[in-house]
């Protein structure tokens, strides 16, 4: 039976993107008949999954992300299962994201890379600056003994060609668990406007902010809810007392920063919502937004992620990044009648339950390991990319 152990430095931060995508890609593995776990660094706020590996972490601080149990398992585990096993490497800068390459390298076990969004220009360009050095001396190296890569849209596998990788590619997004939805408001109730993801630089919640100060004044039955963390992988960040501070200076009126939410509040605060909004500069997915297209919510977001099919499905709108074009596809939309709004939700919901379930994406990404592990009695899936050989 094919095995597949995912590396991923964390699963701690209920709310994240990451941990909600890994643990429910595991989760289905299993159910769609592979063995497979998932490898992290423990925290103290892990979730209690049966598959979940968890290592203490070694000298050094957090950012580092050092964690020698882990090379270890990794290495013992590549060498007992050789020609049985994937491994699936889910993270980037930090030397727990290197060992799979290591590993990899030193066995010759196949090993699978999603990026997560860390390939994307914006991504590549922005944070610390030992990013150029940690590239070029360490994750390059390691990143060469990828396989095969995983993009979770095509934007991201012409990252992935951008920086001149020429494995490989399976283009497969990830997956979405599709909630039961009840009728949203009586007539008479208020109508919102959620942002749900995490509160950091990237996620252009300071162009929200502004847009909403440009269009309220037109649309008073309506208020803005802004949920996420303020708590990154590191600690506390300053965005969100920037983004608290910014309302207060605007004198933004019927905003409320409600905080993080998981689980039934999640599912609340989806099933409250008329209309989402995602004003991103840079997404390699964005699952917060196939979240909002399963609960039935029409969609706003940015070219700076991967859902143009939102235009193509009229489920939402796809807009250039910025304060303007938010502002201009807000007054459209919150302009909208309600029966108008749950019509294109509707659209949305009828597009996730068609393409993005999770025992769909996982099936695929069976089939996926299946051809790494015997590529000669396998066919190629139709979702791999394989580049010609140069002549």
């Amino acid at each position: 039976m094919p095995r597949v152990i995912g590396i991923v430095p964390s699963v701690a931060e209920r709310s994240s993107g990451p941990t909600y995508s890994t643990l429910s890609l595991t989760r289905n593995l299993i159910e769609a008949g592979m063995t497979a776990e998932l490898a992290v660094m423990k925290s103290p706020t892990d979730p209690e999954e049966p598959f979940l590996r968890r290592f203490p972490m070694g000298p050094g601080p957090v950012r580092l992300g050092n964690c020698p149990a882990m090379l270890r398992y990794l290495r013992q585990q590549a060498h007992s299962h050789h020609g049985e096993i994937v491994l699936h490497n889910h993270g980037m800068w930090q030397l727990n994201a290197l060992y799979p390459g290591w590993v990899a390298r030193g066995s010759g076990v196949p090993l699978v890379t999603s990026p997560r969004g860390a390939f994307s220009q914006w991504a590549m360009a922005s944070g610390t600056g030992f990013k150029k050095p940690f590239w070029s001396l360490l994750q390059h190296p390691a990143l060469r003994a990828t396989t095969c890569f995983h993009a979770t849209a095509p934007m991201e596998r012409d990252d992935i060609r951008r920086l001149g990788f020429r494995q490989p590619v399976a283009v497969l997004p990830n997956g979405i668990d599709l909630p039961q939805t009840e009728p949203r408001h009586s007539p008479d109730s208020r109508r919102k406007l959620l942002y749900l993801g995490r509160l950091h630089d990237g996620k252009g919640v300071d162009h929200l902010i502004q847009s909403w100060a440009m269009v309220h004044h037109s649309f008073p039955d309506w208020d803005l809810v802004i949920a996420g963390s303020d708590r990154g992988y590191y600690g506390v960040t300053e965005y969100g007392s920037f983004l608290r501070s910014m309302v207060a200076e605007l004198e933004v009126p019927r905003v409320s920063f409600i905080g993080e939410v998981t689980g039934q509040d999640k599912a609340r605060a989806l099933a409250e919502a008329d209309l989402y909004v995602l004003p991103s500069l840079s997404e390699n997915f964005g699952i917060t937004v196939a979240e909002a297209l399963a609960a039935g919510l029409p969609v706003i977001t940015t070219r700076g992620t991967p859902w143009q099919g939102l235009e193509r499905e009229g489920a939402g709108w796809w807009i250039e990044t910025g304060t303007n074009p938010l502002s201009r596809a807000l007054h459209g939309a919150l302009a909208l009648p309600r029966d108008r709004l749950a019509a294109i939700g509707s659209n949305g919901r009828a597009w996730m339950a068609r393409d993005m379930q999770w025992p769909v994406i996982a099936r695929k990404m069976r089939q996926t390991f299946e051809w790494l592990l015997h590529p000669n009695t396998t066919d190629l899936p139709a979702w791999v990319e394989i580049l010609e050989s140069p002549k």
